[in-house]
């Protein structure tokens, strides 16, 4: 019996993962921000703030970067 039923491809497969990764990072990104945000009033200094940021976009940058290297 042949439905003609439309399949998943493999460059559908491959487009729903990037979509996954890229929702996974935005998602991480949120949260590291908002456990900055929550350190700062915690500890009650700018400081940490501005140096969770700065790890969170250092660590992001660096997994980007070599991420695309390895392809």
């Amino acid at each position: 019996m042949d439905t003609n039923a439309p399949t998943k491809t493999d460059a559908a497969r491959r487009a729903k993962s990037a979509n996954l990764r890229t929702a996974l990072v935005f998602a991480s990104i949120a949260l590291v921000f908002f456990c900055g945000i929550i350190a700062t009033k915690w500890m009650g200094g700018p400081t940490i703030g501005i140096g969770v940021m700065g790890v969170a976009v250092l660590v992001f940058l660096v997994f980007a970067i070599g991420r695309n290297l390895r392809k």
